[in-house]
């Protein structure tokens, strides 16, 4: 399976891993420049073309948070911090990211600093705001996460260390964009519809694989029931693959709907995920969400999942499954993102 290829950690992530960093750092490049063309429709494209870029890269740093691409951690660690450049997720620091994901996999549950549901429940005029984004598809909730992330140095306690780094950061990002909108309004304005795109895609994919509370422990010790316990994982644990009949689709967001395979052996890398989903003992396909029940969840939830606490009535586990695959019920969250490391 694996071999001592010196640089990488497999021999087939030359041929894997060569091919997504170059959709990243490619499709970026050739996506920003056709957003500069007179063309509409090629615009259309480069618009479409930047969004997956971005969306490639998100996932490729969550192959480096796992050490799955290179043999050493500080290469993984320092590709990770590339792709967070390109997929705007650079104003925290990509150890920061990674502890909260490994918590998330060693707690089995979802740790975080934020706890936004208190936040919109003190802040109602916001929380209207934010449904009516919503309603039209604008991602408020995310552009919520996402400023909390700009400022994370100013914003939490026990990150202003960071503060230094963060504002260069922000200078470094934001002087670029704010020049670009001066200079050329329509590239600027394409460029924000691309990662608006990329933050639909991202929390559409994270948004029903796990029926898990959040949990306000991020800096703390961990005190979660369930850490450790395998079957309850497993258990509330659910796959949303783009196809099961045409698997091949999947390589659009690295294979990262086959989220139980993932959860079952988090050490393997996104080429061997389909593999790894059929070795699941039991019926894996039973763990499956399909793609038309996964849309109208997201469609149909679009507003009321903004302010959605997970109370004690909800569908939890195999109901949750079951409702989760007819697309219907209050399911599905928001926000609960690997890039963001709060």
């Amino acid at each position: 399976m694996s071999s001592d290829t010196g640089l990488l950690k497999e021999r087939a992530g030359w041929l894997y891993y060569g091919v997504a960093v170059f959709c990243a750092v490619g499709g970026y490049a050739l996506g920003f420049a056709g957003l500069f063309s007179s063309s509409l429709l090629l615009n259309i494209a480069a618009t479409l073309l930047l969004a997956h870029a971005m969306t490639i890269s998100a996932y490729l740093i969550h192959e480096c948070g796992h050490n799955m691409v290179f043999r050493r951690h500080r290469d993984n660690a320092a590709l990770g911090r590339v792709m967070s450049w390109l997929c705007g997720a650079a104003y925290g620091t990509y150890e920061d990211m990674r502890y909260k994901h490994f918590r998330h996999h060693v707690d089995n549950d979802d740790v975080v600093w934020f706890a936004y549901d208190d936040f919109f429940a003190r802040h109602p005029i916001v929380t209207n705001i934010t449904r009516a984004l919503e309603w039209f598809y604008i991602p408020a909730h995310d552009l919520i996460m996402h400023g909390v992330m700009v400022l994370t140095s100013f914003v939490i306690p026990q990150r202003r260390n960071q503060r230094v780094r963060n504002v260069v950061v922000i200078m470094v990002r934001g002087g670029l964009f704010v020049t670009v909108a001066i200079l050329f309004p329509k590239v600027a304005l394409l460029y924000v519809v691309a990662y608006l795109i990329t933050m639909h895609i991202l929390r559409f994919m994270d948004s029903v694989q796990h029926d898990y509370p959040y949990s306000v422990t991020l800096f703390e010790s961990s005190r979660a029931p369930h850490k450790g316990d395998a079957e309850w994982e497993q258990e509330h644990t659910f796959s949303n693959t783009l196809s099961m009949r045409f698997p091949a689709l999947n390589l659009w967001v690295l294979n990262f709907g086959y989220h139980n395979a993932h959860h079952a052996d988090m050490n393997q890398p996104f080429y061997r995920s389909p593999t790894l989903h059929a070795e699941l003992p039991g019926d894996a396909s039973a763990h499956v969400i399909p793609f038309v029940p996964q849309v109208k969840l997201y469609h149909r939830n679009r507003v009321t999942r903004i302010f959605n606490p997970q109370l004690e009535n909800h569908p939890k586990g195999r109901d949750y499954l079951r409702t989760a695959q007819s697309g219907s019920g209050p399911i599905g969250g928001n926000a609960a993102s690997f890039l963001t490391s709060f």
